[in-house]
């Protein structure tokens, strides 16, 4: 099954890093989010973000607890991100941490996937089973 959508970000809260030396910064970030569309609902964000002096080429991997309803199912599941850029080109892994489900989302697996648009607003597709 394929869920799509777009979502919103907020409370993004960078705390002081943890290691910063010889231009490369190791840091933590949280955030929220909100999902409209065929997933609805907010989730909570704890990231890892390493950045370099090359703008752009830094790196996060995050944890992501998704709690709402997809296509008529509420419960709640878990997503793990792994990005990367370098130098500009870009990778993105999101996936579904195995038996994370609850409710009516239990046993859900998948990868999802989000676009950032020219205008800065963010959508998903979210290719899944359950």
């Amino acid at each position: 099954m394929t869920a799509k959508g777009t979502f919103e970000t907020a409370g993004w809260t960078p705390q002081p890093p943890y290691d910063d030396r010889d231009g490369v910064t190791l840091g933590v970030v949280t955030l929220t989010k909100t999902f409209a569309g065929d997933l609805t609902g907010t989730s909570l964000v704890t990231m890892l973000v390493a950045t370099t002096p090359v703008e752009e080429s830094r790196s996060y991997v995050a944890l992501e607890r998704i709690e709402g309803t997809l296509d008529g199912r509420s419960g709640s599941f878990v997503v793990q991100h792994d990005a990367t850029s370098d130098n500009g080109e870009r990778g993105l892994r999101i996936r579904v941490v195995a038996d994370s489900g609850t409710g009516e989302l239990r046993g859900i697996r998948g990868e999802m996937d989000i676009v950032i648009g020219p205008d800065g607003g963010h959508s998903y597709t979210f290719d899944y089973t359950l």
